[in-house]
């Protein structure tokens, strides 16, 4: 059951408390201020040495303006309560970029230049069920042009090459790529896409890492859905034979 002090609004309390320790304050000042006074009286009237009058008066007076400091600033000694502990901050995640829009012209590779080929290859990914597709191709991107996540988790890394008919992807390409898709991007599947075709020490070496090579005509089997996408056409990772390093690999 609460007391009658307990259930006066808080304001009202803290009015009370302030009211009663300005009495107090100043009830201990004059007990300060009359201990002085009696000290002079005391020193006045002594014959010799120091008696010990005055100095029980200069003790109740030191005494009285401790308790009349202590008295004015109450919130010194008043101990908070601690109070709950701070919930973590959750760190901040940046919201997952949306995915290539894949309706009207999106996939037509054959009206994309070559940066637009990027994206219409990314589209063709979002088409077929990535999660997450992003086009991270240009200056340093170290061979890989758009990066996928498929259904089941995998990681892609897709190079897109952008040739003519009459210009076919080399082995040095693959040899490029080779050294980085596994290596520094940490690919389930490697992939590289051209609108034309691979020389065959090209595709030789391709087979020999474990990056699948989808040419022109792939592409277009892949693009109208008469094949499936090239995640679901291999195994993850790279071929049990490492792939050469490029300054060592023959020419083609």
């Amino acid at each position: 059951m609460a007391t009658p002090e307990e259930e006066l609004p808080g304001s009202v309390r803290g009015m009370r408390s302030t009211g009663r320790d300005a009495v107090l304050a100043i009830g201990l000042l004059a007990i300060g201020i009359g201990g002085l006074a009696a000290f002079l009286k005391a020193a006045r009237t002594a014959e010799s040495g120091l008696p010990a009058a005055p100095i029980a008066a200069l003790g109740i007076s030191l005494l009285g303006v401790a308790l009349a400091k202590w008295s004015i600033a109450p919130h010194r000694r008043r101990v908070r309560a601690p109070g709950p502990a701070a919930a973590p901050t959750a760190a901040y995640q940046a919201p997952p970029a949306a995915l290539p829009e894949v309706g009207g012209g999106a996939l037509d590779h054959a009206a994309a230049d070559a940066d637009g080929f990027e994206h219409t290859v990314a589209a063709l990914c979002a088409r077929d069920g990535c999660t997450s597709v992003e086009v991270v191709g240009g200056a340093g991107d170290l061979g890989a042009d758009v990066l996928a996540t498929t259904a089941a988790g995998l990681r892609v890394v897709l190079q897109c090459k952008h040739y003519a008919a009459d210009n076919r992807v080399g082995s040095q390409d693959l040899q490029r790529f080779g050294g980085t898709c596994f290596a520094v991007h940490e690919a389930d599947i490697a992939v590289l896409v051209t609108t034309s075709t691979f020389t065959a020490p090209a595709a030789e070496y391709a087979a020999t890492c474990g990056i699948v090579c989808v040419d022109g005509d792939a592409l277009a089997a892949w693009t109208e859905q008469e094949e499936p996408p090239p995640w679901e056409t291999c195994r993850p990772g790279p071929a049990s034979k490492p792939c050469e390093d490029p300054a060592r690999a023959p020419s083609p």
